[in-house]
């Protein structure tokens, strides 16, 4: 075995492709949001190749992830870091908690779509793409006569209330990723006013982004929002359930690294190498798996019309996400969610299905007063409490860390004295668009 050190402890080397098996050995612990389809898939044929290892899946959505690996880098017990996000990766490298790696598998073109599949300095390496959608449940549909939804904009159709789902970003770093992009894809204030619209027909916001996917095929709801993956594998699993990306998505690696001062960073090395070699590419076709290979040859053993970023350029390129842009908000985006919509779904349900019931009534009718309150009450639900320049600012960014995992969980300090003002504003606005929405109607 052969190990270099690069940089101090800022950097690793290790060449694992050239460890023998039996050369590995202790425990491999990787803290990752992926349900246990994928990491019980990954684990069994990792211990296969290497029964000396022991891996322990330390299972946590990526925002609780995060906050694992900072809150422990003292003392830190974990030998990697396995999730979607990207920016959460960034967060990681930024804390300085990764440690670079120099990957021996070959195949592995340098970009996906417009992104880099690898972090350029070396600290995490993607070994799958991503991208963000739609999922739903034919039958469902069906049953109600509603269409499949293919673009966002779909699902703030009023035929759609009471009939989707989605996950809140601060529970679900995938979600994050497609709230983030729809917001780089149509702009702050207009990315916002999708986000309400969409959710003003939300039955519910799931505690897990897994609640999404279950959710629809389940029946409880007819559509989802989701990352590709979950869709692909409901399919293959033989749910009746249909998935298309929109116009307005991007297409991202998932990703994994090492954590420094992982206690056995040759194991961590040689999981890296597994996931991206021939066999560990291919496990990402398993059915219950489903997700785009890094590796274009992959492919060929893919089924048939399994979506391939690498041949259907279309896929991913209307936006062409910046990584910058999305860490240097990420806090403030995942709050403003929750208390603009995760925590007052009931408001703004309320005042969204007033604006669609008086518009459904001014359809065919020539009053302007009406038509001046309902979009005076669009306008109270579209408003966002922050600028889009004020959230990308590192000190008012860094006010929201913590994470609260109901409505009253306690926060203190200036997030707590910000996030109150933003609630308050919001109440009052969705309150006032509904009354507004409901005179309206009267008039008609």
């Amino acid at each position: 075995m052969k190990r270099a050190h690069v940089l101090g402890a800022a950097a690793i080397v290790l060449s694992a492709a050239s460890i023998p098996a039996y050369a590995l050995s202790g425990k491999l612990t990787i803290v990752t949001s992926y349900p246990t389809d994928t990491t019980a898939t990954f684990e069994k044929a990792f211990e296969k190749k290497y029964p000396g290892v022991d891996v322990e899946m330390l299972k946590k959505k990526t925002t609780a992830g995060i906050k694992y690996l900072q809150e422990t880098s003292d003392n830190n017990q974990a030998d990697m870091f396995w999730a979607s996000a990207p920016d959460a990766f960034e967060v990681l490298k930024g804390d300085d908690l990764l440690v670079k790696y120099d990957v021996k598998v070959g195949g592995i073109p340098e970009k996906v779509g417009s992104f880099p599949i690898n972090d350029p300095e070396g600290y995490y390496k993607g070994f799958a793409a991503s991208g963000y959608g739609i999922m739903w449940n034919e039958r469902y549909l069906k049953a109600k006569k509603l269409p499949p939804p293919m673009e966002w904009a779909d699902l703030k159709k009023p035929i759609y209330h009471g009939h989707s789902g989605m996950s809140a970003p601060s529970r679900s770093g995938t979600t994050h990723l497609t709230v983030e992009t729809v917001l780089q894809g149509m702009g702050w204030k207009d990315g916002w006013a999708e986000w309400k619209e969409i959710a003003g027909n939300f039955k519910t916001v799931t505690e897990r982004s897994f609640g999404v996917p279950d959710g629809v095929n389940s029946g409880s709801f007819g559509a989802g929002i989701v990352i590709d993956f979950f869709g692909l594998s409901s399919q293959a699993s033989g749910f009746p359930v249909g998935f298309n990306y929109p116009k307005v998505t991007t297409l991202v690696p998932a990703n994994i690294a090492i954590v420094k001062n992982a206690p056995n960073a040759e194991a961590a090395a040689a999981f890296i190498e597994f996931i991206l070699s021939t066999e560990g590419q291919e496990l990402l076709l398993d059915p219950k798996i489903r997700r785009l290979p890094v590796n274009p040859a992959t492919y060929a053993k893919a089924p048939k019309d399994f979506p391939n970023p690498f041949k259907d350029k279309t896929i991913g390129a209307a936006v062409k996400f910046d990584l910058a842009l999305s860490k240097g908000r990420y806090n403030v985006i995942n709050s403003l969610f929750d208390v603009m919509v995760t925590y007052r779904l009931d408001e703004l349900r309320g005042a969204v299905k007033a604006i669609q019931d008086a518009e459904a009534k001014l359809a065919g009718n020539n009053n302007a007063d009406a038509a001046k309150l309902i979009a005076e009450a669009r306008a109270l639900v579209n408003e966002v409490p922050v600028t889009e320049a004020q959230a990308s600012e590192s000190d008012f960014n860094n006010i929201f860390k913590k994470k609260r995992k109901k409505a009253t969980t306690k926060v203190t300090g200036r997030q707590a004295e910000i996030e109150s003002e933003w609630d308050s504003m919001v109440v009052a606005n969705y309150a006032k668009a509904k009354e507004l929405a409901d005179k309206a109607a009267s008039m008609l």
